[in-house]
């Protein structure tokens, strides 16, 4: 369909260290998610401050770690959670989409998390992903849980900020990493059991109509996270293949950003100074890698 892009190649960041992972622990999420295969630490959820240190999430062992910008990792907070996804609001609090418990916040002085939306209305989520704001303050999230091509169920929420809760789709296989147009008309959704990316037009009253595949991938374990640049550029991670993709506001391939580790490949958030350094959590190894870019990221709450 199209020609492959070139390549841009990455280099490691930061790696946790050897002392903080997890060798003799059990953990049900390792256990299902993971086939029981040895994991140490799972990082996602990518995020920086306004000091620019980077926060990262560890899904089966509960943990936030801060990175600082010379690469010094150290561990926030540690609890009874599987946190999945992690962003930063205007007001410097930190969200959390926990698989387990739903949306926590993070106390990053006190290092303790604490549960903020754990259901909707009366029934609990089947295991929130990820989240993404809006220059209004209104949070969107995805429940994903086991959901995929058998069991296409997964939903998209949003929490406006008035504390109003809209389910705004119900029938995802397997919604993951999201992000707003850069006009906040449409929200872009990782759907990973179907190897594609939707796009979610809204109407002027929020609502969702003409719902439909951006861009559609093979290969791997399917898209995971997803970030979004100045242009309109869309950032997507590859799991499973170890590789970002930058795909055009039109949906077009412009590049492959390619590990220098492992291949699966979780999750991206633009940082540095000028914001055009692209940094990747790859799960496998447990390190953070980065790769620079030619256009800024765009930030919604973390630079304002």
């Amino acid at each position: 369909m199209f020609a492959p892009p070139p390549v841009i190649k990455s280099e490691v960041f930061a790696r946790i260290p050897d002392s903080l992972r997890i060798k003799s622990r059990a953990s049900t999420w390792v256990k299902i998610q993971r086939n029981d295969c040895p994991t140490d630490c799972f990082l996602e959820g990518p995020s920086f401050d306004r000091a620019g240190n980077l926060y990262v999430v560890d899904v089966p062992w509960g943990r936030i770690f801060r990175i600082t910008p010379q690469g010094d990792v150290a561990v926030v907070a540690e609890y009874d959670g599987e946190p999945n996804g992690l962003k930063i609001h205007m007001d410097g609090r930190i969200f959390i989409a926990d698989y387990r418990n739903g949306i926590m916040l993070l106390d990053p002085q006190r290092g303790s998390v604490t549960p903020f939306l754990d259901r909707a209305v009366i029934e609990r989520f089947k295991g929130v992903n990820d989240l993404v704001f809006a220059s209004n303050g209104d949070l969107y999230f995805t429940d994903q849980g086991l959901t995929g091509l058998h069991d296409p169920t997964g939903r998209l929420y949003r929490l406006r900020a008035d504390g109003r809760l809209d389910m705004l789709l119900d029938n995802i296989p397997s919604p993951n990493g999201l992000v707003l147009s850069l006009n906040e008309d449409s929200i872009f959704v990782n759907v990973t059991r179907d190897n594609a990316i939707w796009r979610v037009p809204l109407q002027p009253d929020g609502t969702p109509f003409k719902v439909g595949a951006f861009i559609r991938m093979s290969g791997g374990g399917g898209p995971d996270g997803l970030a979004i640049d100045e242009k309109g550029n869309l950032t997507v991670a590859h799991l499973g293949i170890g590789a970002v993709w930058l795909f055009s506001a039109l949906g077009e391939p412009l590049a492959r950003i390619q590990s220098c580790a492992g291949p699966h490949t979780t999750n991206v958030a633009y940082g540095g100074p000028d914001r055009r350094t692209l940094y990747i959590t790859e799960s496998e190894t447990g390190q953070v890698l980065m790769a620079k870019l030619e256009t800024p990221g765009r930030i919604m709450f973390s630079h304002h």
